[in-house]
């Protein structure tokens, strides 16, 4: 039987709420570009940063570091060590803007382990044709600012969202070449119409490739885990998982970490009350403030608000 984890964190949930709110009015506005609050889907046959579509696949974006304290340590907008100060943490937002037009490279079978995968998907969309690339990367940078604002190095697995892949296997390596504290890969699901909630998937064993992240993801798993249910009132999936938690040992996303992972599935496309939400932009901000509060609750447990 799993322990759910109640931890304190640096700031009270209704604080960090309000002031993530306040300060990503801008991004609120349900117009513009993915990542900065679209509320439309991306446009399709985007290229990446390098000018190639193919680009992105192969390079691992940099991570952008917070501000530095005096001593040395990543800051908070006030100058002072925040909570996650020396963490890196990786956001690996699911798929990408242009993976439709390329499909002899997202269909390259790669080794995850246990068997062998496509490289990566288009991803899901809602019936109104929001896609799921664009939601990943919109939530991602939302939590980016708010993770740097607690004094976190936060990298991401790619740069915008009208590039190609990259594979799931890089993403993986991205996260451990970084030695990162924790990452996670952000969805949402394209399940049953009449399945509606949030599900969190754990690597499961795999004996002699990733004993040692098993445990460390759990705790992950369930700080999420706790900190989304209690924060944007998302139910549980009621189509797959257990309260909100499932294992799995078919994603190479997990499989090849070698550090603490999750994947979390935020809510189904593929529901009319799921995608009201998932295209409400200032639904995305409520999801980046429960993904913070759970990367506080496992990185920073003995921080008080």
């Amino acid at each position: 039987m799993r322990q759910a984890m109640v931890r304190a964190v640096t700031v009270t949930a209704g604080v960090l709420l309000a002031a993530a709110l306040a300060a990503g009015c801008a991004d609120i506005t349900g117009t513009g570009s993915p990542g900065t609050g679209a509320a439309g889907p991306a446009s399709p046959g985007g290229t990446s940063a390098a000018g190639h579509p193919a680009a992105q696949a192969g390079n691992a974006p940099l991570g952008t570091a917070a501000p530095r304290a005096a001593n040395g340590a990543a800051a908070t907008p006030s100058g002072h060590p925040g909570p996650l100060a020396g963490k890196v943490i990786v956001l690996d937002p699911g798929h990408n803007g242009a993976n439709w037009s390329h499909p002899a490279i997202i269909n390259r079978l790669v080794n995850v382990i246990t068997e062998w995968k496509p490289c990566d998907t288009t991803g899901a969309e809602t019936d109104a044709g929001y896609p799921e690339h664009a939601f990943n990367f919109d939530v991602a940078t939302r939590l980016a600012r708010l993770l740097r604002a607690e004094g976190a190095t936060v990298v991401l697995t790619r740069p915008n969202d009208t590039g190609v892949g990259p594979c799931v296997t890089q993403r993986a390596a991205i996260g451990n070449r970084a030695h990162a504290a924790a990452a996670i890969s952000i969805h949402a699901d394209g399940g049953p119409p009449s399945g509606t909630g949030f599900e969190v998937i754990e690597p499961g064993l795999i004996p002699g490739h990733n004993g040692a992240i098993i445990g460390p993801s759990d705790r992950l798993g369930l700080a999420i885990r706790n900190a989304y249910r209690r924060i944007t009132g998302e139910p549980y999936s009621d189509y797959v998982g257990t309260e909100g938690l499932d294992v799995r040992t078919d994603l190479g996303g997990l499989n090849l970490s070698t550090v603490p992972k999750v994947f979390i599935e935020c809510g189904n496309m593929r529901n009319a009350t799921d995608a009201a939400k998932l295209t409400n932009p200032a639904f995305r901000e409520r999801i980046a403030v429960a993904l913070a509060a759970g990367f506080t609750a496992f990185l920073a447990p003995g921080s008080h608000p």
